[in-house]
C-alpha cells in the first residue's frame, strides 16, 4: 500500500455539503481493511516518539482515526464536538468555514498543562475549524501541540490561517 493507493481509495462528492463545495470523502478509504491498517501505520510512524498523551479529535470524522491513534500511541482520546453534546461544562469556540459558522465544545477537564496534544481531523480545507480547534486547545495550556489531517487541500492554504509555531502534517495532499 502506497500513499497513492489511499489517495485512490478517496471519493469526491461534487455540490455536498453545499453547492460549489468539491467534498473530499475519507468513508471509502475508513471501509478498506488494508487502507485503514496503512493509515494507521503512517499516523503512528508520524508520533510515536512525540510524547503525546492526548489524541484531540474534531467531530465527526476525527472520531474514527483519532481514537485507533490514541490507543497506540497510549494516549487519551478527547471529543471536540459540536453544541450540546458533551454532557459536563465545557470551553467553546466559535468559527468561520467555507460554508457557515459553526461551534466547536470540549469538556474543560481534558487537557491538562502537562499534556502533549495531537489534534487530529479528516481534512484541511480553509483550516476554520482546526484553527478554532487549536485556540481551543491553547485555553488549556498545554505542554505541546500538534495537527495532523488525512487530506489536505492545497489550493485552499488552509495551513495560512493556523497558529504559528504548531507542527503540521497531512497524509495526502490534493
Amino acid at each position: 500500500m502506497s500513499i497513492e493507493n489511499l489517495k485512490s481509495s478517496l471519493r469526491t462528492v461534487p455540490d455536498f455539503p453545499v453547492k460549489g463545495i468539491l467534498f473530499w470523502d475519507v468513508t471509502t478509504m475508513f471501509k478498506n481493511a488494508e487502507c485503514l491498517r496503512e493509515l494507521e501505520d503512517i499516523l503512528y510512524e508520524l508520533y510515536k516518539d512525540k510524547g503525546i498523551t492526548k489524541v484531540v479529535g474534531l467531530e465527526s470524522r476525527g472520531f474514527v482515526m483519532g481514537p485507533a491513534l490514541a490507543i497506540r500511541l497510549g494516549a487519551g482520546f478527547v471529543m471536540a464536538r459540536k453544541p450540546g453534546k458533551l454532557p459536563a461544562d465545557v470551553l467553546r469556540e466559535t468559527y468561520d468555514k467555507e460554508y457557515g459558522h459553526d461551534t466547536i465544545e470540549i469538556h474543560q477537564d481534558a487537557i491538562t498543562p502537562d499534556d502533549v496534544v495531537l489534534i487530529h481531523d479528516d481534512l484541511l480545507a480553509t483550516g476554520g475549524t482546526v484553527a478554532a480547534a487549536a485556540r481551543l486547545v491553547s485555553q488549556f495550556g498545554p505542554a505541546a501541540t500538534y495537527i495532523n489531517f488525512i487530506i489536505e487541500i492545497e489550493e485552499l492554504k488552509g495551513r495560512d490561517v493556523l497558529p504559528a509555531g504548531i507542527e503540521v502534517t497531512s497524509v495526502i495532499k490534493v
